[in-house]
């Protein structure tokens, strides 16, 4: 082994030397073994308290800071667990893991569950149901059946009537084009089909302007001629798909399609769309009761299905089942209301969990709630023979586990959780505590339930998490960089010369 000379082995490095306080720093942090599992349960533990607190219909409320705005006033389980972010870096890694273990929590809100329930029935299993903010005191339920877009008039010119302004027209034809219209030719083909089959007309183009929409706009307001013109929503693709989605609702073509060339010049009677109804105002527009064959619409429908099967995005997945709405079974739009901003994001988070929890127990059904199902799970791990003493310990910790959901829903009633638990345990299967009317009670009559998805998905995950952090030998972090303190030496030369300044 080669040895450095005993003089070069004494000198000492020379930032060292020079600045002997300090070290030097690395880009990561590693913690083994029991410390780094001690540091992770701590952020554990931190997240589930803070989510405890919300369970049942007597939890409590949990403020959270914003970055902007004023504090968030929720009793959501879910937001509480994404508002958790831990200044310790090993502490926020277990916070992390056990995020998205966080279940729902029924909040027992009659008057949400009917809201939802209506909109169900209106709309359909695989209808959407959207969330929006109020203008009212109250709840409200708006279900909007054909293809609605955010798009208005492009000129207020094409108002035709004094009820509020908008342009309404019955039993009108539709021309869809994906390129612009600039040109007056373009159009006077189309105007001239609509005008001899007394139709009215609404054009529906990336854009309209020139030429084109000063025609359109003087014979509006000099013959009277039933025309509207709206922009097309949406960019890109999925400006594309929506085209092709109202042609296909309405029975029409696209023109400007790619693939195809078909010219808006060129057009005959069998191109345009036919809708029974239009209603277009300032932001959006409606078309009702579309004139499309049923064979496509089914077959369009389906190859919608098969893309959100296939994708992970959930922007697509969102934009996907629009789509699929407005051909099938229409939109619900859920309106919360309320006194305040606070108010109504505070219930908005309830209404999206339940609604969340509804879609759930349709797909897999539901189990009695309040803790109950799990309680009931304890027999079939009791009648489990363990093949060894790890196992039996693991067991043990499922069945005190399983205890922890009905503990925590009775103890924020007010209650001794462990008393409740064991007069479950010792009553007939569909009896549980209602944490309301501090009552034990038949849990399914009582409307007391929770979606069997959310339930075993929840214990799944939970387990697993379990699993991954007792199994965990290391954890790598970042270290975050310290800022250097200023040098004091421009301190001084800096105050010297405000002071000759200043006198």
């Amino acid at each position: 082994m080669l040895r450095l000379p005993a003089v070069l082995r004494q000198i000492r490095p020379v930032s060292r030397a020079l600045a002997p306080h300090l070290t030097r720093a690395y880009a990561k942090d590693v913690k083994f073994g029991a410390d780094a599992r001690a540091l992770m349960l701590q952020g554990v533990d931190l997240l589930a308290d803070a989510v405890a607190v919300t369970m049942g219909p007597k939890g409590r409320t949990v403020i959270i800071e914003q970055s902007w705005g004023s504090p968030k006033v929720t009793k959501d389980g879910v937001t509480v667990a994404k508002a958790i972010d831990l200044k310790d870096k090993y502490k926020n890694i277990g916070a992390k893991l056990v995020q998205d273990v966080a279940t729902i929590s029924a909040n027992g809100d009659q008057e949400i569950g009917n809201i939802i329930s209506d909109a169900m029935k209106k709309v359909g299993r695989k209808g959407v149901i959207t969330v929006k903010d109020g203008k009212t005191l109250n709840d409200e339920l708006e279900i909007i059946e054909g293809m609605k877009f955010d798009r208005g008039y492009i000129s207020p010119y094409f108002i035709n009537t004094a009820k509020g302004q908008k342009c309404e027209f019955q039993d009108a034809y539709v021309l869809i084009s994906e390129k612009k219209i600039s040109s007056v030719q373009s159009i006077v083909p189309a105007l001239e089909i609509a005008n001899s089959h007394r139709k009215p007309l609404v054009i529906i183009a990336e854009d309209v302007d020139g030429e084109a929409l000063s025609t359109l706009v003087l014979n509006r307001l000099k013959v009277g001629l039933q025309v509207v013109a709206v922009k097309a929503p949406g960019f890109g693709d999925n400006r594309k798909n929506q085209l092709k989605d109202m042609a296909i609702a309405t029975g029409g073509a696209v023109f400007g399609e790619e693939g195809l060339s078909l010219n808006v010049e060129d057009i005959q009677p069998h191109d345009f769309g036919k809708v029974g109804e239009v209603i277009v105002t300032k932001d959006d527009t409606m078309l009702l009761k579309g004139k499309g064959e049923k064979a496509q619409i089914e077959k369009r429908i389906q190859e919608i299905i098969e893309q959100l099967e296939v994708t992970t995005s959930e922007y697509e997945k969102e934009k996907l089942n629009e789509r699929l709405a407005k051909l099938s079974d229409g939109v619900a739009v859920l309106k919360v209301g309320g006194t305040s901003d606070v108010e109504v994001n505070e219930k908005k988070d309830r209404v999206t969990d339940a609604l969340n929890a509804t879609r759930a127990a349709v797909e897999e059904g539901i189990v009695p709630g309040g803790g109950c199902a799990l309680l009931r799970c304890i027999p079939a791990l009791d009648a489990l023979k363990p093949a060894n003493e790890d196992q039996k310990i693991g067991i043990e910790i499922i069945k005190r586990t399983l205890k922890i959901p009905a503990m925590t829903i009775a103890k924020n009633a007010g209650v001794e959780g462990s008393l409740i638990v064991e007069k479950i345990l010792q009553s007939s299967s569909e009896v549980g505590y209602d944490a309301m009317l501090g009552e034990f009670v038949n849990m399914v009559e009582k409307g007391i339930i929770d979606p069997t998805k959310v339930v075993r998905t929840a214990l799944m995950d939970a387990a697993g998490v379990a699993s991954l952090l007792s199994t965990a030998e290391a954890v790598v972090t970042e270290v975050p960089k310290e800022e250097k303190e200023p040098a004091m030496g421009g301190m001084g030369g800096m105050g010297g010369g405000m002071g000759g300044g200043m006198f």
